[in-house]
């Protein structure tokens, strides 16, 4: 099981950290990828090394896709062909597409969300057609979650969906979350 975990200038760093971390503690394999290179800054100023260039890798080597949110990292994220594209692609392939605060919006500029519920970082509901008030929405191959504040919650959630409920069990006792 591989994760592919875009990274644009202004990604939130708590969102992007949470994500990679947890993921990895329950065994499964992260590949951060920068846009436009692999020296990313944060919405906070925090710059992280990404793995390798978003132009680098290759879709068909990963199982699924988490988009992180962060202003103007959702955005940027947005304005990239190969992210829009990727969104695309697994949606239609039936791999796990995942966006976590601003980002649920790039997966509605990317269509598929016209007939999914997701949720999304309070203000932006009206960028995707149907939004829920819950801090993390699974409809189908589909993930979404708020915020900062709700990134354990979605990053367990993809634990689940990737490699099982057990395996989602022990990582959160071992993170001491309740």
């Amino acid at each position: 099981m591989k994760v592919l975990v875009p990274l644009a200038d202004g990604f939130e760093e708590i969102e992007a950290m949470t994500v990679i971390d947890v993921l990895r503690r329950a065994g499964i394999k992260v590949a951060t990828a920068g846009i436009p290179g692999t020296i990313v800054q944060g919405s906070h100023g925090v710059k992280a090394i990404a793995d390798i260039k978003l132009d680098d890798a290759d879709e068909k080597d990963y199982d699924a896709l988490a988009l992180v949110g962060g202003s103007p990292g959702y955005t940027n994220l947005s304005k990239s062909k190969k992210v829009l594209k990727i969104v695309g692609d697994y949606q239609r392939d039936g791999k796990l597409v995942a966006a976590i605060c601003g980002a649920p919006t790039v997966l509605a500029e990317a269509g598929i969300l016209t007939n999914i519920k997701a949720t999304v970082y309070p203000g932006l509901e009206k960028y995707i057609p149907k939004p829920r008030n819950d801090r993390v929405v699974v409809e189908g191959n589909v993930i979404t979650s708020q915020g900062p504040g709700t990134a354990m919650e979605f990053s367990l959630k993809l634990v689940e969906y990737l490699a099982g409920k057990e395996t989602m069990k022990n990582v959160r006792e071992q993170l001491l979350f309740r």
